[in-house]
C-alpha cells in the first residue's frame, strides 16, 4: 500500500492546491506533501523486501534509488518555493504548484513501472506536467522554450513509444505471446530476433536519450532550462532529464542478456562521449549561468550513457552518481535561482560579485560547482571515479582518457563563467533589487550540499547496500 499511497499523496495535493484561492497558501501545500512523501519513501527503502503488487508494479533495488534521489530533491524545491514564489506574487502559481506534484507522482510511477508501457506513459505524463511550468515567466523567450521542449520532447517520446511496438512485435514474429512486462522480457530476450529488438533499443535510446538530454537530442535543454524557474530548472535536470535514464536502464536491462551484448555497449558509450563533447564545447564561452547548468546535464547525461555501456563496475559508479548529480543540480539551480533575484539578470556580466551580494548563495554556488565537476570531497567524485577506474580496469583506456578529457575542458568552461559571478565585483550600473536570503532560501540548497558532502566521505550502510544490489541487478543482464 505504500507505492499507492506515494502515487495519490501528491495528487491529492494537486488537487488541493487547485481549490485554494489564495496565491501566497498555495506554496505551503508543497512542503507538505514533500515531507509526507518523504517519510513514506523512508518506510518503502526500510523494508527487507520490495514491495509486490503485481508483475506491472513492484519496486526493485534500482527503482528504490531512484525514488529516494527524486523525493530528497523534490523535498528541497518545495520548502525553497516557501519563499520564492513570495518574491513572484505577480504571476498566478496554481498552476506551478499543481504540475510540481502532478510531476512527482509520475515519477513516483516510473519508478515502479516495470511494464514498458506504463512506464511510457508515467515517462510521458512528467513531460506534459513540467511543460507549463517552464512558461511561468510569461515571456517571448520562455514561450519558445516551452514550444521546444513540448515538440522535441514529444517527438522523442513517440520514438520511445514506436520502440515499445518494435519490442512486442520481435515476440510476435518469434511466436511468442506478446507481453511488455520487464522480467518476461528480460527471460525471453535471447530468444528474439536481434534485428527487431537492435531496432527497438535505437528508437528506445533516441527517444528516452532525447528525454535525458543525450546530444544531438539536447537542443531543447538550453532554452528549457534557461528560462525556467530555478526550482523548476532543478526538477527538470534533477527529475525529468532521470526519469528519461530509467526508461534507457530499463531497455538495457532486457536487450544486455542477449549475444549482441557489445552492439548495445559500443552504442552507448559511443552517445555518451559524443554528448560530453558537444557539452564541453558549448560550456567553453557559456554566459549565462542557467544555460550553463543545462550544458552540465547534456555532459553529466552523457557520463552515464558512458557508464552504462562499460558495464561491470561502472554501474556502481553510475548508480552512486544518480544521487550525486541529482542533488548537485538543486544546489545549483536553487543558488542560481537566488542569483537572478537577486541581480535581476542571470548573466555573468550583470551577475557578477555574488560573495558580496548574496554571500550565503555565492558561496553555495561554488561549492555546488565544485561538487558538480567532481571535486574531492562531495559525492561526484567517488562516483566519477569509480567510473574511470571501472574504464581503465576493463581495458578500456582510451575510453576512460577521453572521458578524463573531456570533463577537465567542461571544468575549465565552467569556471570562467562560475568565478566572475562569485567573485567580481557587483555592477554598479544596476540598482539593488528587493531580494535578500531567507531561511527558506538558503537552508533547502544548503542542506543538499551538506548531504553531498557526507556521503562523499562516508557512505551509510544502508545507502550502500542499496546502491550494490541496484548495480548488481543491472549487471545480471550481462
Amino acid at each position: 500500500m505504500l507505492i499507492l499511497f506515494m502515487i495519490m499523496i501528491p495528487l491529492a495535493g494537486a488537487l488541493a492546491v487547485w481549490l485554494i484561492p489564495s496565491n501566497s497558501r498555495r506554496p505551503l501545500v508543497l512542503p507538505v506533501v514533500a515531507s509526507l512523501h518523504l517519510v513514506l519513501v523512508a518506510l518503502a527503502l526500510s523494508q527487507p523486501l520490495p514491495e509486490y503488487l503485481s508483475a506491472w508494479i513492484h519496486l526493485d533495488a534500482v527503482g528504490k534509488l531512484f525514488l529516494l534521489e527524486f523525493s530528497v530533491l523534490f523535498s528541497a524545491c518545495a520548502w525553497y518555493a516557501v519563499n520564492y514564489l513570495k518574491y513572484r506574487m505577480e504571476r498566478d502559481n496554481r498552476v506551478l504548484c499543481m504540475g510540481l506534484q502532478v510531476c512527482l507522482s509520475a515519477m513516483t510511477l516510473a519508478t515502479v513501472s516495470h511494464h514498458m508501457g506504463l512506464l511510457w506513459l508515467a515517462i510521458e505524463t512528467t513531460t506534459l506536467a513540467m511543460a507549463p511550468l517552464v512558461y511561468f515567466n510569461r515571456n517571448a523567450r520562455s514561450i519558445e522554450a516551452t514550444w521546444k521542449y513540448m515538440l522535441i520532447c514529444s517527438l522523442g517520446i513517440a520514438l520511445a513509444f514506436l520502440g515499445i511496438l518494435f519490442l512486442a512485435y520481435s515476440m510476435v514474429v518469434t511466436g511468442l505471446s506478446p507481453t511488455l512486462v520487464l522480467e518476461v522480457l528480460q527471460g525471453q530476450a535471447p530468444h528474439l530476433p536481434p534485428a527487431w529488438l537492435k531496432t527497438a533499443f535505437i528508437l528506445m535510446l533516441v527517444g528516452y536519450g532525447t528525454k535525458m538530454g543525450l546530444a544531438p537530442m539536447h537542443t531543447w535543454k538550453p532554452d528549457a532550462y534557461g528560462e525556467a524557474p530555478g526550482l523548476v530548472g532543478a526538477m527538470l535536470a534533477g527529475g525529468l532529464a532521470n526519469c528519461g535514464l530509467l526508461g534507457l536502464i530499463r531497455i538495457y536491462q532486457i536487450c544486455m542478456v542477449t549475444d549482441s551484448h557489445t552492439f548495445y555497449s559500443v552504442t552507448l558509450i559511443g552517445m555518451g562521449l559524443f554528448s560530453i563533447a558537444i557539452a564541453a564545447i558549448f560550456l567553453v564561452h557559456q554566459t549565462d549561468i542557467k544555460r550553463m547548468l543545462a550544458y552540465s546535464s547534456v555532459e553529466h547525461m552523457g557520463l552515464f550513457a558512458v557508464a552504462l555501456g562499460l558495464g561491470g563496475k561502472a554501474l556502481y559508479g553510475l548508480m552512486l552518481h544518480l544521487i550525486g548529480n541529482g542533488l548537485a543540480k538543486g544546489v545549483l539551480f536553487l543558488s542560481a535561482g537566488n542569483i537572478h533575484r537577486a541581480f535581476a539578470s542571470k548573466n555573468r556580466e550583470s551577475a557578477r560579485g555574488a560573495l558580496r551580494r548574496a554571500p550565503w548563495t555565492g558561496a553555495m554556488f561554488l561549492a555546488g560547482f565544485l561538487a558538480m565537476t567532481g571535486s574531492p570531497p562531495f559525492l561526484p567524485f567517488a562516483s566519477e571515479f569509480a567510473i574511470f577506474r571501472a574504464a581503465f580496469s576493463q581495458g578500456r583506456p582510451v575510453t576512460g582518457a577521453l572521458v578524463a578529457l573531456l570533463l577537465m575542458v567542461a571544468f575549465l568552461g565552467m569556471s570562467l563563467t562560475v568565478v566572475p559571478v562569485v567573485f567580481g565585483d557587483p555592477p554598479k550600473n544596476r540598482e539593488r533589487t528587493r531580494f535578500s536570503e531567507t531561511a527558506l532560501l538558503v537552508a533547502p540548497p544548503l542542506a543538499l550540499l551538506v548531504i553531498l558532502g557526507i556521503i562523499g566521505i562516508w557512505l551509510p550502510e544502508p545507502l550502500y547496500q542499496l546502491v550494490k544490489e541496484a548495480a548488481a541487478l543491472l549487471e545480471v543482464a550481462r
